[in-house]
């Protein structure tokens, strides 16, 4: 795989050890259990398969080279080019202005960019609209495109289905600027519509099969459909997409819904006329970060620390994925960690922080075991300052140098 150029500080004298060792013992990621970084009194189980994803590194290269190669020129980013707020941060400080907030706010008119300004497409991609907003004022928009070259396959694949006559059913949230893009390059080919959850997949299956009046349609998927879609005929044949941060196993069985009311109308021998398979537009960074993720929960650990941008939809996914099976502490850097006994953490059901008190348990008698893992946006670095922080709390501690011992080159060998 292709080795990126980003910047040093986003890599880590701990972590990256450990993601460097288990490269070398699972050269074909097909081993998900955890490894083990053991200090005695605590005990960190790191994931398999986190952090630093391709398409990310691919936008933070392209970023910072954007400013290397137009000293003197004014460069803008769209909107977040990614979900991390201490990556966006620093963008910012090297001057990076950003045009809109990821929930679309304009930050900056498009009528104040000028010819020779440099815009930067986010590592979500963006919409046909924009696309074209840029050209008209002389920018090329896909002079500095960090598009994730796994958002581009969905579109792809979905243009391709819109030129078989199939109507594209996109899983995403419809607020996010990937869903949002995906939707926009999609309806460009054919009738396209968005689905959220499972919920909504069952009230469009009831359209399908006519438990549901089509004329209900419009009410009940209102702002969801391209323009002119038409419940009699744009049913007929369909394929399923994907926002690529979402559950992998909540798109596969929305697509397995989608296929058996499919199948109820039109019957299995006829279905290839009628539903595509497009389970190849999943993710497979997204997909191994989840798989690793429940890699983590039969281990017995007391809680789990996520750390990721608060905005970030493949770190809340992983999040809920935890949260089955024991407490979670989701922070997006170090400085949430107040002391030994307070925590500050979000809520991504209220989407609220809040603080909770008493969360180390150091008063157990036994070793603190502690699941530490991140989103696919999060620098390693920012994990070694969790880990860090918190080993500081443990006085008794083993050295760092030495837990890192078994994840030596020598002792692999």
């Amino acid at each position: 795989m292709k080795k990126f150029d980003i910047p040093i500080y986003y890599r880590s004298p701990v972590i990256s050890i450990v993601k460097e060792a288990r490269k070398i013992t699972d050269p074909r990621k097909g081993d998900y259990t955890p490894s083990i970084i053991d200090l005695g009194s605590v005990k960190f189980l790191i994931a398999r398969h986190f952090g630093f994803c391709y398409g990310v590194e691919n936008a933070i290269e392209i970023a910072y080279r954007s400013l290397e190669e137009n000293e003197g020129r004014r460069v803008f980013l769209l909107s977040e080019m990614i979900h991390n707020p201490s990556v966006n941060e620093d963008l910012r400080k090297r001057g990076v202005r950003f045009i809109r907030e990821h929930n679309g706010k304009q930050l900056i008119d498009w009528d104040d960019l000028k010819t020779d300004d440099i815009v930067i497409v986010p590592a979500f991609g963006t919409t046909v609209e924009i696309q074209h907003t840029l050209k008209d004022r002389g920018i090329d928009p896909y002079l500095y495109d960090t598009t994730c070259p796994f958002v581009e396959k969905v579109w792809n694949r979905a243009e391709s289905l819109g030129k078989k006559d199939y109507t594209i059913i996109v899983h995403g949230k419809y607020d996010h600027e990937e869903t949002i893009a995906t939707f926009s390059h999609s309806k460009q080919n054919s009738p396209t519509i968005i689905v959220r959850n499972i919920e909504e997949t069952k009230t469009l299956c009831d359209f399908i099969t006519g438990k549901i009046p089509k004329e209900k349609f419009y009410e009940l998927f209102a702002g969801k459909h391209s323009e002119g879609f038409d419940a009699e005929s744009d049913l007929e044949r369909v394929g399923v997409v994907n926002q690529t941060t979402m559950l992998a196993t909540e798109t596969q069985s929305i697509a397995d819904m989608i296929k058996a009311a499919m199948e109820k109308i039109y019957g299995r021998e006829n279905i290839r006329d009628h539903y595509a398979d497009t389970s190849d537009t999943l993710c497979y960074a997204t997909y191994d970060n989840q798989r690793a993720t429940e890699g983590l929960l039969d281990s017995g650990a007391d809680f789990a620390i996520v750390v990721g941008g608060y905005n970030s939809s493949n770190t809340s996914h992983i999040v809920e994925l935890c949260e089955e099976k024991l407490p979670v502490y989701f922070i997006s850097d170090a400085g949430k960690i107040i002391s030994e006994r307070s925590i500050s953490h979000f809520d991504i059901h209220k989407r609220s922080e809040l603080t909770t008190e008493n969360w180390l348990k150091k008063d157990t008698g036994k070793p603190v075991e502690i699941i530490l893992t991140s989103g696919a946006s999060c620098p390693d670095a920012i994990l070694d300052e969790v880990l860090q922080k918190i080993v500081s709390y443990f006085p008794d501690a083993k050295s760092i140098e030495d837990a890192l011992k078994p994840f030596s080159f020598e002792s692999l060998n």
